[in-house]
């Protein structure tokens, strides 16, 4: 389903729409009459008229704010009110009526409804705010237990007008403007025939603008149901009194599955599992066929002061990135670095050809007329090709396929780390952590990596937070370091794979990530953005899917460079403002890289 939600480029004054949407911001319809005649003075008058305090007669009235509340738990309510008998006062009226409700119930019930009436007039005795407070800080736990959910939404609307702090009042409002609403709409709903517990059918909606023009809530990655109950949630932990309750509500809420909240949750898993199925079907002769490639004893190492290791990639890069890989690979313990240039570079041949660890190719046109298959028009399949046929020749124990703009990250030699994976493991898996611009140690991980809800992309990222897989521009898949020595095995970019079939028996260590500085500054990231639309990461795979390619066409298309310089500075660069809130969420990496550093010490001087 193409989705219409519209967003607003980060630093830019225009508004962005997925394709399908109207090229130009939809006009307010025009109505024959309003919803309320009179207008909103209307409205405040009829509001008004049911707020006019409460009259006693005789010795009417509250208790005192220092009343006793055990007895009250104890006695039982009369339905007849006795007490006010032959009162015309509205006080004696809204005691009667709240006595036959309550009846044969403990006294606190009745205090508590009539403190509540008190405090929804526009003037209620002094001390009856007092009384109330005093009640819900001493009693809380047994008034949710014997108070059932109407009365405690109208507790937490009367925090909302007479809360002791600012916490107690913004948390009740909000709660009380939640539930209004949910009762407005839900009572619409009853007119449409279908059950409160029975969710839509996610594909049956209609491309219809919303009032005010709205964007529609985004059924797929939308967080607008989670900022909003998870603000509420910890909102309530900041205040003592209020928190039980509100919380308890929370709580009533998630669980009730005649909400909308359940509805929508619902159809998200219908989506989901309609997807993944129709996904399943194009996939399913790799991901089905997935078994363990099995592991010849031979070929296992466990001595990490002998295990040898290292990295084999096609380069396009200019050389001090080239360097930069080399030096940092080599340090952090790298036996044999094979560096396949993918076009001649004369400079990088003479700068690093003569380390004793680095083998270079040049793999012009004379190099591929030697090999078994003629020059792959894709950069893709020469990537896999190459490492595929170094990967049996090469002279080691484990072999990391990587790029040059990624970056194995481990506190520690990687020997180690190597030697200690069971017998039966075909390969390290490395998952990705992506350099954020301007910065040598910053990286961001997803949300799943930190144990997260996807949900936390629209908070971290305003704009574009629904719309970025992962939250991140390059691949979520992570990179392999395979076995060596395992018979017909060849490599693919994000795969091991034996007569067709991916291995499963690769395994995560917990510390190791695969930096990538996919898009280290705005030069870099725009420089390479054409190529990586056209042929890349960011070309278009699917054309039912929003991806990159969408959001940089229309960034582009109606804000131009500085629409995409929005884009970079929201989700990419490394400012207080990110790093803070990635942080917050707990996944922020640091990685401090070093990488000039690491150059003069391997190679002597700088390219």
């Amino acid at each position: 389903m193409t989705q219409r939600r519209s967003f607003c480029a980060a630093g830019t004054s225009g508004r962005l729409r997925h394709t399908g949407s109207p090229a130009h911001p939809v006009p307010m319809r025009e109505t024959s009459a309003p919803s309320y005649p009179g207008g909103f003075a209307a409205i405040v008058t009829q509001m008004e008229g049911r707020r006019d305090p409460l009259t006693y007669q005789d010795d009417e009235a509250l208790p005192p704010p220092d009343v006793d509340f055990g007895p009250l738990k104890l006695s039982c309510i009369d339905g007849g009110a006795p007490s006010v008998d032959g009162s015309n006062s509205t006080y004696a009226r809204k005691l009667r009526e709240l006595s036959q409700e309550f009846a044969g119930q403990p006294d606190l019930l009745l205090l508590h409804g009539m403190l509540v009436a008190h405090l929804r007039r526009r003037s209620a005795p002094d001390h009856t705010s007092v009384l109330f407070q005093r009640l819900w800080a001493e009693e809380a736990a047994w008034l949710i237990d014997h108070l059932d959910a109407r009365w405690l939404v109208s507790a937490i609307t009367t925090f909302g007008d007479h809360g002791a702090t600012e916490v107690q009042r913004r948390l009740g409002q909000s709660l009380s403007l939640m539930f209004g609403m949910m009762k407005l709409y839900e009572t619409e709903r009853l007119y449409s025939g279908a059950a409160p517990d029975q969710p839509h059918e996610w594909a049956r909606r209609k491309p219809q603008v919303l009032a005010l023009q709205m964007d529609a809530y985004a059924l797929g990655g939308g967080g607008l149901d989670v900022n909003l109950l998870g603000r509420l949630w910890q909102d309530a932990e900041t205040d003592p009194v209020i928190a039980p309750l509100a919380r308890h509500l929370l709580e009533m809420l998630i669980s009730d599955d005649r909400t909308v909240f359940r509805r929508l949750r619902l159809m998200r898993r219908q989506r989901e599992k309609t997807q993944k199925d129709s996904g399943a079907r194009s996939k399913r002769g790799l991901d089905a066929a997935a078994r363990a490639i099995p592991v010849p004893a031979s070929v296992v190492k466990t001595d990490p002061d002998t295990l040898r290791w290292g990295t084999v990639s096609l380069i396009r890069a200019p050389l001090p990135e080239i360097a930069r890989f080399a030096a940092h690979h080599l340090e952090l313990g790298a036996h044999r670095l094979y560096l396949h240039l993918d076009a001649s570079q004369p400079e990088a041949e003479a700068f690093l050809s003569g380390h004793p660890r680095i083998e270079l190719v040049t793999c012009d046109d004379a190099w591929w007329a030697t090999q078994k298959k003629p020059r792959m028009t894709t950069h893709q399949l020469r990537q896999a090709w190459i490492a595929t046929q170094t990967y049996h020749r090469a002279d080691l124990d484990w072999l990391a396929h990587i790029d040059v703009d990624e970056f194995i990250l481990s506190p520690r030699k990687l020997q180690a780390d190597l030697a200690a994976l069971p017998a039966d493991i075909a390969a390290l898996h490395l998952p990705p952590a992506e350099l954020l611009a301007g910065t040598q140690a910053c990286f961001k991980l997803t949300p799943r990596q930190a144990g997260r809800d996807k949900a936390v992309l629209e908070d971290i990222y305003p704009n574009f937070g629904a719309y970025l897989r992962g939250g991140f521009i390059s691949h979520l898949e992570g990179k392999l370091v395979a076995r060596c020595g395992i018979p017909g095995l060849r490599f693919g970019l994000h795969a091991l794979l034996q007569n067709g079939r991916p291995a499963s028996n690769r395994m995560d260590v917990p510390g190791l990530y695969l930096g990538h500085a996919h898009a280290p500054d705005w030069e870099t990231f725009r420089a390479r953005m054409d190529f990586r639309l056209r042929e890349g990461s960011y070309r278009k795979t699917d054309a039912t899917a929003l991806n990159l390619n969408d959001i940089f066409a229309l960034l582009q298309s109606e804000n131009g460079e500085d629409g995409l310089r929005g884009f970079f500075r929201e989700v990419c660069e490394g400012t207080d403002t990110l790093t803070a809130a990635l942080e917050a969420h707990g996944m922020l990496l640091h990685a401090p890289l070093d990488l000039d550093a690491k150059v003069l010490r391997v190679f002597g001087s700088l390219p």
